[in-house]
Formats: structure tokens, sequence, C-alpha cells
């Protein structure tokens, strides 16, 4: 391939997730410098400039971060601020890249300690740095006692989207308290015409966008829970401007890359500084760090776009895509699912589960996937959870007469587990009641008639992993279907000392990362997912280790255009699980068509999960037809740049998402309309990201154009004068496709 050629691709890439490119000057490796002069480093990669500087009193001071600065223009250097009064010194005026508690400070500091004498004093000052590549390592150490931190930035070429973490090292002699540790400390410039857009939710009801002024004080948003929750996801995206546009305007956003419980804060200061510091979360929290051991925290990721919310959607998806997920840089469309839980629910045995498996091979499906119920004594929620082999009244001869069968219809196999939970009423739970959460003498707390087990506890670590490696090694199995049904309480640790007990809230996740890691590497072919009652476990800690995520257990199919909506600000559409269902929909007793229901799960990656046995021939037919169609557009639809085009949200009756693909070769568009009313016409549709000089043959998957739509147009036509969908009544919608032809005249 050649330079020019790359060069080519590179732009239609990045002009296609909201990347500027000036000259395409910075290669990947050389995106970080340091200015020996001034002390400033600077990050330059995907058309942003994240730049910080040592100051006089060597600390690490925030200097800029925003649209990329021409490489002749050099950054003063990192000067310590005055104080605003006695009462504000320069410790708290100034900003900070990662503040110790210390000194007079009083806004959110990054990292806070308590020393065994009673010392809780940190101040942090700069030691030495490397950089190797597309990572810059910071060395800070107190200015007193031999507590260091290693700061790293590692930079993405593509998206300028900057990793930031903190490995915190202990040289003293004596242990010492962490009682609080971020990630990351985001400085923006200072400003009183910011807002926050934000996620929040609850079960079956997730992934609502909020959005707010930021004021003086702190916004904080969290997890106590012991992992991510429905109830805030740990993304944020700020705007600045009166009047922020979905596709115009200056965004920065982030996303901590975390399973536990964790804290981001954004802060306006009494100067107007806006500051966001984002790691584990302190409630309930310590630990402690013996002579000559490190804690290293998640990492928080940090990014900028000139174009709005959209452009800072489509950054983070492309580098979830390129970046993160097990797959990256390229990942595997998503196989078209079915999965047997609404069918059966706990009643599985194999003639049953054959029947689905038939009925779903007829459709199209790809992976076939059986829910709970085939384990233990699982007869209900009451029962059998953590006893992991196979029962067999159910399945006599085991699962592999059922997986073969799979197989030869076309389908590969995937099974439902909750590794991390066990029944009160199980064996395992008889044998072994101190795998628990628990606080000696204390009640334990059931919800849906389980309990939490102590993944912190190696012993049951490693049952975890012998149970699921023994399931894998054994059987023909292609998926995981791993789940996780709520959150903790009692999170008591009686097998360890009083004051290392807090520590579970890291020690936990550290093993469930690392029974992740060892199953991908033992089983490279298995993919997971990762479902928590819907979207409970969905962050970019989690998602590096499993390749698609359950957004909701709501399925209601216009309920999830604005789940989906929402989601779609924090992460791509290639992970998003989203299943057509039985109508009416258990959420809100609502009827709807099997082609509604299509074409809103059509959106990400689509799965069939209702009662097959149940279906009329009209209805399989339907579903052949659009599963048919969903495979020609799946690629760009998972993978490729997503714009909203029409937000279903604040009581929206119309909305359109559009996705477009790399290369620009195919665009798909999905309109939906709730309730037509006194005969007006459905809003004019204008596409976006196609390539204006290129020609796009329109092709209908459902509905209807106007009778005066060209068969082909250009990609300009086509986002300049848009389209007219012809659709009226209640619960509508239709999808069309544009792909690009060699016609040298379009016909209008």
């Amino acid at each position: 391939m050649t330079r020019i050629h790359t060069r080519v691709i590179q732009a239609a890439l990045f002009a296609s997730i909201g990347i500027c490119t000036p000259g395409l000057v910075a290669q990947a490796g050389n995106d970080i410098h340091f200015d020996e002069s001034s002390k400033v480093f600077r990050i330059d990669a995907g058309g942003v400039t994240y730049a910080f500087g040592i100051n006089d009193l060597d600390e690490l001071q925030p200097v800029y971060w925003g649209g990329q600065v021409s490489g002749g223009d050099k950054f003063a250097a990192a000067t310590k601020k005055p104080e605003a009064a006695s009462f504000d010194s320069s410790v708290t005026t100034t900003p900070n890249e990662y503040a110790g508690w210390g000194a007079g400070l009083f806004v959110e500091p990054a990292l806070k300690v308590s020393f065994p004498d009673g010392n809780r004093d940190l101040v942090l000052h700069y030691v030495s740095h490397t950089i190797k590549g597309d990572e810059l390592t910071i060395t800070l150490k107190d200015v007193e006692r031999d507590l260091f931190v290693e700061i790293h930035y590692v930079v993405d070429h593509e998206t300028g989207i900057v990793g930031r973490s903190a490995v915190i090292e202990n040289r003293t002699k004596t242990p010492v308290t962490i009682e609080e540790a971020a990630a990351a400390t985001w400085s923006l410039p200072r400003g009183t015409d910011y807002s926050l857009r934000y996620l929040t939710g609850r079960w079956a009801g997730e992934w609502n966008l909020q959005k707010q002024a930021i004021r003086p004080g702190e916004t904080v948003l969290e997890s106590k829970r012991g992992s991510t929750g429905h109830q805030n996801n740990p993304w944020f995206a700020i705007e600045r401007g009166e009047h922020p546009d979905e596709e115009s305007g200056d965004v920065w956003f982030g996303a901590l890359a975390w399973s536990g419980s964790w804290r981001i804060t954004v802060e306006q200061d009494q100067l107007q500084q806006v500051r966001v510091t984002g790691g584990f979360n302190p409630f309930d929290f310590s630990y402690k760090l013996l002579p000559g051991k490190q804690l290293e925290t998640p990492v928080f990721y940090g990014g900028y776009s000139r174009h709005g919310v959209g452009g800072a959607s489509r950054l983070l998806h492309h580098f979830e895509l390129a970046k993160i997920l097990p797959q990256a840089p390229k990942p595997k469309p998503r196989p078209v699912i079915y999965n047997s839980w609404e069918a059966t629910e706990f009643a599985v045995n194999e003639p049953g589960q054959v029947a689905l498996a038939e009925k779903a091979a007829s459709i199209g499906v790809e992976r076939f996937v059986m829910d709970d119920g085939w384990f233990g004594q699982r007869k209900d929620d009451h029962a059998g959870l953590g006893d992991w082999y196979v029962n067999k009244e159910k399945f006599p001869n085991g699962l592999k007469p059922m997986i073969d069968k799979v197989h030869s219809l076309g389908m590969d196999f995937g099974l439902w587990v909750e590794p991390e939970m066990v029944n009160p009423d199980s064996d395992l739970y008889r044998k072994h009641p101190d795998w628990v959460f628990n606080f000696t003498g204390r009640p334990r707390s059931e919800q849906r008639n389980q309990l939490v087990l102590n993944l912190a506890r190696n012993d049951v670590r490693d049952y975890v992993f012998n149970f699921l490696d023994e399931i894998l090694s054994h059987n023909q199995i292609a998926f995981l279907k791993w789940d996780y049904n709520r959150n903790w309480s009692e999170p008591g640790w009686p097998a360890v000392a009083p004051d290392e007990q807090k520590a579970v809230y890291v020690e936990y996740v550290h093993n469930l990362y690392g029974i992740l890691r060892e199953l991908r590497a033992k089983y490279p072919q298995v993919e997971i997912e990762s479902c928590s009652g819907g979207g409970g476990r969905v962050d970019l800690g989690i998602l590096g280790l499993t390749d698609e995520v359950w957004p909701s257990d709501n399925t209601d199919p216009f309920d999830r255009l604005r789940i989906q909506d929402g989601f779609s600000y924090a992460y791509t559409p290639g992970v998003m699980m989203a299943w057509v269902t039985d109508s009416p929909s258990w959420a809100n007793i609502r009827s709807t068509t099997v082609a509604y229901r299509f074409l809103s799960s059509m959106q990400g990656s689509l799965g069939v999960g209702a009662n097959l046995n149940k279906w009329t021939p009209a209805e399989f037919a339907t579903a052949k037809e659009l599963i048919s169609a969903y495979k020609g557009v799946r690629e760009t639809v998972q993978h490729g740049s997503l714009y909203r085009l029409v937000s279903p949200r604040d009581g929206s009756e119309v909305s359109v998402t559009e996705s477009v693909a790399i290369d620009k070769k195919q665009g798909v568009i999905f309109a939906f309309l709730h309730s037509s009313q006194m005969g007006y016409p459905f809003p004019r549709v204008f596409l976006r990201g196609l390539d204006a000089k290129l020609n796009y043959r329109v092709t209908s998957i459902a509905g209807a154009l106007a009778k005066d739509t060209p068969v082909v147009a250009s990609g300009s036509y086509w986002m300049s004068h848009g389209v007219d969908v012809e659709m009226r009544g209640d619960f509508q919608a239709a999808a069309f496709r544009f792909d690009s032809v060699t016609d040298t005249n379009p016909s209008h």
C-alpha cells in the first residue's frame, strides 16, 4: 500500500468520525513531545492537543486541552497561580494534573492517604518521566516521604483520546492507608457557559440522557453498589456555549474503565475553573498498601470534539471498536442470535430447546443461546444457583446431543451463566456459607433469592474459573451470556483483618477481570456478553474483556428507541444487543408489529428472544426477510458512523438514525413514527456523512419513500435535498439503504 493510499484511507476514516486532519502531519508513535525549555508536555493526535507542564514548584499543571494547535506554536511554561485571598491559596487556585490532599487543598483531590503516625498531608512533586511510543509515564513523589505515584498517559493516534491512570507505590517502611484514589483529573478552560450531559436510569429504564448547566460546586456521578450500576454510568460529556448542537460545538468527554464502585466529580470552583476527577469511589473504601506494594487505578479516558456531541460519540465508538474490545482493531460482526428465555424461562429441556433451535435456524439465526434453568436443581430462581452441573432430568445425556443438533442446523451454541451468585438453597452454599459477602453475626440480605459470592477470595475465584473451565472444555460452546442479577449488600470479608476488608471493592473486580482474561486466553473462540439485569455493568473496563453487552431487560421496541439512543452517546452500537421479543410487551402491554420490532432492534446487534412456538407463518416470513436484509447492512450498523438525525427523547413523535460505513460506500436509515396527527406528513429526513461526490442507489428495507424520490442520486442530493418517508399511523417504522454505484448520471 502506498503512502498516498494510506493517507486517503486515514482521511476518510477521520472525516467519518468527526476528526479534523490538518495536513495529517503527526504519525502514530510520534504524538508525545516534551519541550525542555518550557518544561511542557504536549500530546497531539486526532486533531486534538493536550498539554501540561512542570511549574515552578515542580507540580504538574494543566496548560491546554482542545482542538489541535500548530506545532510551531509554543505554550508558555506552567506557572503557579497567585492566591485569590487568604482563604484561597495558590494550592487551590492552581489546576493540578494529579493533586494529593495536602498543603491547604480545598478542591477535589486525586489522592488522599493516611500514614501510620497520623500524618495525612500529601504533596506530590515531579521526579522524572519517560516517553515510549504512544505512552508517557511521569513519576511523582511526596515532598518528604517515599510514597511515589506513576502517572500514565496513553494516546490513540486516530481519535486523540487519551487514557490516564496512576500507580501508587509505597516505598516507605510502614503501611499506608489509601482513602481516596482517582485515575485522573481533567481540567477545562475557565468559563461559565458549560453544560454537562450524563446518563441515569434504573432497571428496565436505563440510559436516560440528562443535561444541566455546570454551576459552582460539585455534581457527583457515582455507583456505591460494587458494580457499575443502572443508576449512573461512568461517562460524561461537557459542552461549551448556550446552544450546543448535536453536530457542532466544543465537547469534552470521558469514560471510566472500571466495573466496580466508581465516582466522577464534576466541579466548578470559586474561580470558575472546571475540573473532572474520576476513579475508585471513596465511599466505604480504604486500601492498606504494604511496604513495597502498589495499587493501580482504573483508566480514565478523555477526548475532545469540535463536532458536537454527535462527533464525540463517533470518536468514542471508533475508539471502542479499534482499541477497547477484545477483538480490536477489527471486531467481527456480531451474529444474529436467538435466546430461549422468554419462550421457556426455567422450563428448559432437550426436546423443547431443539424445537426452538429448528425454528430459529429457519429464519436465518446464526447463534442459539440456551438461557437459565439447565443446571443443578434449577426449576425457578429459588434454588440451584452455584451448582454448575448439567441437570440430568432435563438433559439425560448432557449438553452434547443438543449442541450437535444446533451445529447441524448451521448455528453455533451459547449458554447462560451467572458465576458470581449463589442461592442459599444450593449445595455450594451449604458447603461454603463463608464464601458470600457477610458481616459476622449480621443478617444476609437476599435479592432475587440469591447472595453475592465474594470473588475477592482466591478460593472463590478458583472455584468460579474451574467450573467455567470444566463446562467449556467438555462442550463446543461459542458464547457465554454472563449475567449478574443483584448489587452488593453486607460487603464484609471476615477472612482478612478488619483494616484490610474494605479492599474488597478493588480485589473483587481484579479477580473478575482475571477470570475473564484467563478464559479468553484458554478459549479464544469463546465470546462473552456482559449482562447485569440489563445495563447494570456496562463500562470500558468490562468491554475490554467481553464482546457485547445487554443494555436493558426492557425489550419494548418503542421504549428501546430512547434506551438505545441514550446508550449510543457512550457506547458503540456494535456491542449493543437488541432483541425482537413478543407482543404485547411485558413492560407496557403495548402491541406492535413484528416488522416494527425488528426495525427497532436492527439499529444495534440483532437478536430474537420471542417465543417462536407462537409465531404465525406470516411472522416467520417477515422475520426471515428482515434478518436477511440486516445481514446486508450490519457491518455498517455495527461498525460504521452513527448519526442521530431525530431524537426520540422529550416526547418526540418521530425518531431517525443513520449509520454510514467507514468507507462511505453505504448508508442506512431507520425511521420511526409514534403517532401521526392531523394528517401531517412525516418530516423530511436529511442524511449526513455520505460522500457528496459519490452516487447512491436507494433501496427499501421496509416502507416507502415519496413517489418522486430518485432511485440514484449523489450524496450531496441525499444530504441537501433529503428524502420524504411515506409513513402514517401508530407505531410505524421504515428503513432504507443507500449503496454507492458507478452511475455517472443520477436520475432525479
